[in-house]
């Protein structure tokens, strides 16, 4: 499906190509109002029931993260996702994977991502996207993704603002010289919070991994707390898996 059949996407799109790109500590961007206020609100209604999604240690991908769940888009339907639900993620996914979005998010970091891959210039790159639902307790230590990794592409889907300093946080490592190709995550206590991108409605975080680009999410202490997202990434096919 291309974005010229996804009115949603078109927007998606405009507002990703032109959120201004920050290049410090790594290069990345946020931006705000991704997809129309209707299709928001179509998305919050298709929302399935959290219990019907694989914990994330289930995978193999990860350990660690009991208070993380996903569905992966592009897949069969989910015991437990109703088949409209499942119709309605399957329409997003083929835009996203449809090709154009794609290219427009790796063209975004195109300079910085030109120096990232020089070493591997005939490394077929992939896409991928899971629908992610993060509750009380759940923390990502300071990492910067695995070796694989290309780009990533955070979309923050709360209902509303009361969330909003739980978005992904940028750090620096107390030692400057020190930098990881990716993988293991680090203590909180070996770094400097530089920012947070709120956990806002409708908005997104995309940046360019690097052995710089560490980032995580603070643990979440509150009762209560509800963090849905799509996680959009684009990876060398041949990499490590992340």
């Amino acid at each position: 499906m291309g974005a010229d059949a996804f009115p949603a996407g078109l927007q998606a799109e405009y507002r990703i190509a032109n959120a201004p790109l920050q290049h410090w500590p790594f290069p990345h961007f946020y931006a705000r109002e991704l997809f129309t206020p209707d299709y928001y609100a179509e998305l919050q209604r298709n929302l399935p029931d959290p219990a019907a999604l694989l914990p994330m240690d289930s995978t193999g991908r990860t350990r660690g993260f009991r208070d993380r769940f996903f569905m992966k888009l592009g897949e069969d339907r989910l015991p437990g996702v109703p088949e409209a639900q499942h119709q309605f993620w399957r329409r997003l996914a083929q835009w996203a994977f449809g090709g154009r979005f794609g290219t427009l998010v790796l063209d975004k970091f195109e300079a910085v991502a030109d120096e990232r891959l020089k070493n591997a210039p005939d490394r077929e790159i992939t896409d991928e996207m899971l629908l992610v639902h993060d509750r009380t307790g759940y923390k990502l230590g300071p990492h910067t993704d695995s070796p694989s990794k290309v780009v990533s592409l955070l979309i923050y889907l709360p209902a509303d603002e009361r969330f909003a300093r739980h978005g992904t946080s940028i750090y620096l490592p107390k030692d400057p010289a020190f930098t990881c190709a990716g993988g293991p995550h680090y203590p909180f206590a070996d770094f400097d919070r530089l920012v947070t991108m709120p956990f806002l409605p409708n908005s997104a975080f995309g940046f360019l991994k690097t052995d710089r680009s560490f980032h995580g999410v603070e643990r979440i202490e509150e009762p209560g707390v509800v963090r849905w997202l799509l996680q959009y990434d684009l990876r060398l096919r041949d990499g490590a898996a992340g």
